[in-house]
């Protein structure tokens, strides 16, 4: 079946130096859309890519006594390898320093120009250099860069200008009139109501005060701005011609169906881009995803933190597939995600090892153990309709697909895989509920463990289909041990329509023989002997960067316990003693955030979901007024876990989190001094 076409972008990767796995995150997360939708019948294209041009990569190259080129040509080739050792699937892989897209560039640059849509002027404004950006006074945030908080300069050139404002009234009502154009919503209305509805300025598009860039072929003082050049490799590497000689590629696959950025770029995505469109007179994408951030443990990694995780770290201690498994489902749809080793030790042991790998492992060894590794479909205890538990399985299985596709519509990858691991789940309870090993025990019921075994066999293929966008090489291995196919997406999505719960119990080959010799499929990790590694290798980082212990803490504490000349002490009315019973009534513990998000319609209230030892808890808290929610992702808490649940704006609220608050009102998050597990006892 060939449900269409279906074009895939990320946002090309800025060759300035190596991503981290933050970074490397969008191309894992493209990629299993793209694997689940060419799974799913759609003729994908899915492109990713280098941004090699601007003043940021000269001033590196220079740094290091190289070429622009020579620079960059070392630093794609090592984003082109991280990609290809995340096992990602793109059909091309676009730099902007290729000759066909130079080209293009030149030739749109001069169309918009004839057209009247660029005009030269002068540029006097405030800069910042990482970002390659251009600000007013008013747009910057504590005097800087609103996008990336760093310092910006003066700067002040001969440049050429778009403008913006003839086509903002379009961009305006094409937003309004297609609500799926900017997801998630929240983006939206930041680039409604921060820039679009205030009125656009007109946009700088060349640079007079460095050379590395595509140069202005009809003005060789001028290179063009990074951006223009960057959001053009969308259709410059599917064959667009700006003199009308487009190829039949291009024809065929654009618009693009989903263009996947980052939240931090959906300015450059959403406004100038499609205006750029507009101006080419070519149609819009069909939709701008702004994923959010991955962060490291007490906010976004950084190399002078020296707690910067890269996809090479991850993958040689855990694998490639768990590192997959990891990024896609710890990240929320919409708020910042969160890594940390403890976290990946735990999703390791608990989902891949327990949940699938012990499932796979027991049915293929008790297949084995009972009938030579024979697996028959003897229907006993489904026909007679006696089972109940088999029919719950069966439901849960012709359902699934359905479930997973529809969370794969919404871009909600994190829970589509939750839906494949509930599957797996079922299968591991339904083991605990027909007792297999009982069974074994009794001559009369070798016809129903027959059965049982084939059940499992057939749900553990099902699932590993639908798991296979997200963790292929896992999924191809169960399908090696299983000696079977994976069922096509085609007969899963006629067993959800139907809700053939026959047909979907019956898709693993009766008579099929599984592997003599199971292997493990995800070996637990133990904890300690992780994160002993862990401090080695980031110590031996730290060292190699002229990073002091010292410094690392600081930066990551970012205070210290010195009493200060201008601290004002506080003083408290005393309140009445209580007993060391009293307090010994009081649980306190390390609590892990794993994401926060503003209560709507609350003045006050943060909602957090806070991992306390191996479980979650919800828990609303009213310091609104003092953190961002993207402040508090990662951070280690201190919370009063034996509290009486409590129902606070509609919502239950299950402990109270510490903080301390100054004589003026000024309030902080009470934690740790140092690393401690979460669940960690506070006594």
């Amino acid at each position: 079946m060939n449900k269409g076409k279906y074009y895939i972008t990320t946002a090309i990767a800025y060759t300035s130096g190596t991503p981290h796995i933050g970074n490397s995150y969008e191309i894992v997360l493209a990629d299993s859309i793209a694997r689940f939708k060419r799974k799913d019948g759609y003729d994908v294209y899915f492109q990713t890519g280098t941004d090699e041009h601007g003043q940021k990569i000269e001033l590196k190259a220079q740094e290091i006594g190289v070429t622009p080129k020579a620079y960059v040509d070392k630093v794609a080739g090592e984003i082109r390898r991280i990609c290809d050792s995340l096992d990602t699937s793109y059909d091309k892989f676009i730099r902007t320093t290729d000759d066909f897209h130079e080209k293009q560039v030149q030739k749109i640059f001069k169309k918009f120009y004839d057209q009247g849509d660029i005009y030269k002027g002068a540029y006097e404004g405030l800069y910042c250099t990482p970002c390659e950006s251009f600000w007013t006074e008013s747009q910057l945030v504590d005097g800087k860069c609103p996008d990336c908080g760093r310092e910006v300069k003066p700067a002040k050139e001969e440049a050429y200008f778009f403008k913006m404002s003839k086509y903002a009234d379009r961009l305006i009502e094409h937003i309004n009139t297609h609500p799926e154009f900017i997801q998630p919503v929240s983006r939206k209305n930041e680039m409604m109501n921060n820039f679009l509805l205030p009125g656009l300025q007109d946009l700088c598009v060349s640079r007079t005060s460095f050379t590395w860039g595509i140069p202005v072929d009809f003005d060789s003082k001028h290179v063009v701005y990074v951006w223009l050049d960057a959001l053009t490799n969308y259709i410059s590497g599917i064959g667009y011609d700006a003199d009308g000689e487009s190829t039949e590629q291009y024809k065929k696959l654009w618009p693009a169906d989903l263009h996947l950025i980052g939240k931090d770029i959906i300015r450059f995505h959403t406004i100038y881009w499609p205006i750029f469109l507009m101006a080419l007179g070519e149609p819009l994408p069909k939709q701008i995803f702004g994923h959010p951030w991955l962060l490291q443990n007490d906010g976004k990694m950084s190399k002078s933190k020296g707690n910067t995780i890269y996809a090479d770290d991850l993958i040689d201690f855990f694998g490639v597939d768990a590192v997959r498994y990891f990024v896609l489902h710890e990240m929320p749809f919409e708020n910042d995600g969160m890594i940390t080793w403890e976290l990946m030790v735990e999703r390791m042991n608990s989902d891949l090892a327990n949940v699938l790998g012990n499932l796979v492992n027991r049915t293929i060894s008790m297949s084995n153990k009972y009938f030579g590794g024979k697996v028959v479909n003897t229907k006993v205890g489904v026909d007679a309709g006696t089972e109940d538990v088999d029919a719950d399985l069966f439901h849960v299985l012709a359902d699934t697909y359905s479930r997973v596709n529809k969370k794969m519509d919404e871009l909600r990858v994190a829970d589509a895989i939750t839906e494949i691991f509930a599957l797996f789940k079922r299968s591991n309870k339904y083991i605990d509920e027909t007792m297999p090993w009982a069974l074994a025990k009794d001559e009369t019921k070798k016809d129903r463990l027959a059965a049982v075994l084939y059940n499992l066999s057939n749900a553990i293929m099902v699932g590993a289909s639908l798991l296979e966008p997200f963790m292929p090489e896992t999924a191809k291995r169960i399908a090696a041990q299983m000696n079977a196919p994976f069922p096509d997406f085609s007969v899963l999505e006629e067993c959800a329509a139907k809700g053939d719960t026959a047909m979907a119990s019956a898709l693993y080959p009766s008579g099929n023989q599984v592997t003599e010799t199971p292997k493990i499929l995800f070996a637990r990790q133990d904890l300690a002997e992780v994160m002993e590694k862990v401090d080695k290798m980031f110590a031996e980082r730290r060292a190699a960067a002229g990073v002091t212990e010292d410094d690392a803490k600081t930066s990551n504490q970012g205070t210290d316990g010195a009493a200060g000349a201008d601290e004002k002490p506080v003083d408290l009315e005393a309140k009445a003693e209580i007993t060391y019973d009293d307090f010994d009534k009081c649980q306190f513990q390390v609590g892990l955030v794993l994401s926060c998000e503003e209560v709507p319609k609350s003045k006050k209230l943060l909602k957090f979901e806070i991992q306390i030892g191996s479980a979650k808890r919800q828990i609303l808290s009213g310091i609104k007024q003092y953190y961002k929610p993207e402040e508090l992702v990662g951070k280690r808490v201190m919370v009063l876990t034996n509290l009486q649940p409590r129902e606070i704006a509609g919502m239950m609220s299950e402990g109270m989190i510490l903080s301390a608050a100054d004589e003026d009102g000024n309030l902080a998050v009470m934690t740790p001094e140092r690393f401690m597990p979460t669940g960690a006892e506070i006594c």
